[in-house]
This record gives structure tokens, sequence and C-alpha cells, in this order.
């Protein structure tokens, strides 16, 4: 097999940066990223219905800087603000099991 000295085995970065696939310090790493990425994701799901910050906080009873701190992947909300977006937003969340 060929190999060409310009790939890079990703896992192996990880696991140098951030500790190997099981230790705290991977599993915090994962928990950050799994944030950033749901703020992300309701980020776009809010700017696609033309909706401030404000107005979203607004539409479930909380404040702008909760949103942002969603959005930016600083804080989990709870099961039931997530819901409350999600609702606000108009998707929905379909829970399924894995196919086998």
């Amino acid at each position: 097999m060929l190999q060409n000295p310009n790939l890079t085995d990703y896992s192996a970065v990880l696991a140098e940066k951030y500790g190997e696939v099981g230790t705290p310090e991977r599993e915090e790493n994962n928990n950050l990223a799994r944030s950033y990425y749901m703020g992300i994701v309701l980020q776009d799901a809010r700017k696609e219905e033309h909706l401030t910050q404000a107005e979203l906080a607004k539409r479930i009873g909380a404040n702008k800087s909760y949103i942002s701190r969603i959005e930016n992947g600083l804080i989990d909300p709870t099961v039931s603000s997530f819901l409350k977006i999600v609702h606000a937003l108009g998707l929905r969340v379909e829970l399924t099991r894995p196919l086998n």
C-alpha cells in the first residue's frame, strides 16, 4: 500500500492535542464540540426564520444573552429550553433507534 507522507492521521492529531479516546480531556473536548455544533445549527435555523436573537428570546421567555450564549456554544440549554427553541423555530426533534 502506498503511503502519502503529506497525509496526517487525524485521530493521532486529536489524541495528541486532546488526549486518547475515553480520557476526561477528550470527553470534555467532545462536549465542547457538540455544544458549538448545536449552537451553529440553532443559529442557522434562527437566521432562516429571519429572527433576531432578541425575537427568539422573547418567544421562549428568555433574554437575548441566553440565546447568544447557546449559539456561541458557551452553554447547553436544558432539555425543556432546547425544546422551546426548537418549537419557536418551527423545527422538530425526532428520536429514532439506530439501525442494526
